[in-house]
């Protein structure tokens, strides 16, 4: 007899991404140069100032369960925070401190799907909210944005999208992987669409301190009463302050929302990292953040703008300089129908996977985004890297053909500078 497993959990669809870093890895194993723009995560380590509050959580024996929805003090430091950096006011029975930002979300999309209910997703969207709007029970239904509106979608592109079934909006800004900004009006006419239709909004904020070219990060949530009380605000620790390994994030919701995420998250996790919880106090309330984070954004926006650069440089690619995060998408579309060797590349996946093989650099598939035509690289890595890639990125596409022909020869990796 054949026991079926989950229905749900089979359906999930592994990220495309997955092939792609897992070859690189084996590649740099092997002794491979390879050069990687696939990193989602800062490539500094945590300020020491942070790292130091940890030491001192654990000489002290602060190890045991915290409360499900996160330390008393650190619910308070994020209020204080989400009061003076985003003019937002909670009560900390509103924070949920969770694993991650990613949990949050979920948690967030648990508390409010019902099985059937629409989640809308701009797109390029990240790899992970459609599995979970579907592993809520949800439906997630795409509106595309396009490279010329900076892939931002505005309420007028939304409102053909918002059906009886629509329970939510799910909007990442800045975002990745584009690294675009919604500006103030946008998100104002989009809250007024949200209290009008009546849906929530799930407003993904974790690059919030990652912005350039003096633009200004915006909550949803700050205009005004009603669009404040359908809004859950996700945030954390990850992106701003060189934190990914210690998975702290939280949500900032209305209270009944607040209350079945911790329910959910006192069955499914019990609760968050204690030694972690107390560093992040520190991260969040020393006036040493404010440099830390500061002098990792300067070196993110001096890498971000010789990459945007170079690849604009290339002959087929096109890039928009991005205000946020620390991507970039790569638009190839001018590359579709022509070959590396006898290979033709018309999608994203076969132009990653070729330029891995032979370039021996790693880059991420439009795909994985609902974004096909389009490939992200990460600046998170150092200028050093940076042109080396680039430099390769650059051959290869130069050695493309418009028929099928031999290989080119490629030099050795050390020698492709």
């Amino acid at each position: 007899m054949s026991l079926e497993l989950s229905r749900v959990c089979s359906a999930i669809s592994p990220s495309p991404t997955l092939a792609i870093d897992a070859r690189a890895k084996e590649m740099s194993a092997a002794g491979r140069d390879v050069v990687s723009f696939c990193a989602g995560e800062p490539d500094f380590i945590t300020p020491q100032y942070i790292r130091t509050a940890a030491h001192e959580a654990l000489d002290m024996g602060l190890t045991k369960y915290t409360p499900s929805a996160g330390t008393l003090e650190l619910r308070r430091a994020i209020c204080d925070k989400l009061l003076c950096d985003n003019a937002l006011s909670y009560s900390p029975k509103q924070i949920v401190v969770s694993n991650g930002a990613k949990f949050a979300i979920y948690a967030a999309l648990c508390a409010i799907v019902n099985p059937g209910d629409e989640v809308l997703i701009p797109t390029p969207c990240w790899v992970s909210y459609p599995e979970m709007v579907r592993l809520a029970g949800g439906v997630p239904v795409f509106v595309p944005a396009t490279r010329e509106n900076n892939y931002i979608v505005d309420a007028r592109d939304l409102a053909p999208y918002v059906t009886e079934k629509t329970k939510a909006l799910l909007i990442n800004t800045p975002g990745n992987p584009t690294g675009s900004i919604w500006r103030r009006e946008q998100l104002r006419d989009i809250a007024k669409l949200a209290v009008a239709r009546g849906f929530y909004v799930i407003s993904d904020e974790i690059y919030e301190k990652l912005v350039y070219d003096g633009e200004q990060h915006t909550s949803i949530a700050s205009f005004g009463e009603a669009i404040y009380n359908q809004t859950i605000v996700i945030n954390g620790v990850s992106k701003a302050y060189a934190m990914t390994g210690w998975r702290i994030g939280y949500a900032a919701a209305p209270l009944p929302i607040a209350k079945i995420m911790s329910s959910l998250q006192s069955q499914v996790a019990s609760g968050s990292n204690a030694i972690a919880q107390y560093a992040c106090v520190e991260a969040l309330t020393s006036f040493k953040g404010v440099s830390a984070v500061e002098d990792m954004r300067k070196q993110y926006d001096r890498r971000r703008k010789m990459m945007v650069t170079r690849l604009n440089a290339i002959d087929g690619v096109n890039c928009n300089m991005p205000k946020g995060a620390f991507y970039a998408m790569m638009d190839i579309t001018e590359l579709f129908g022509k070959y590396y060797g006898y290979t033709q590349v018309n999608d994203s996946m076969t132009f990653a996977e070729l330029l891995l093989e032979n370039a021996d650099v790693a880059i991420v598939p439009g795909s994985a985004f609902c974004s096909e035509g389009f490939c992200r690289l990460s600046y998170a890595t150092s200028m050093e890297n940076i042109q080396r890639g680039l430099v390769r990125i650059a051959a290869f596409i130069d050695a493309m053909t418009d028929e099928p022909s031999e290989l080119p020869h490629n030099l050795p990796a050390d020698q492709q500078e």
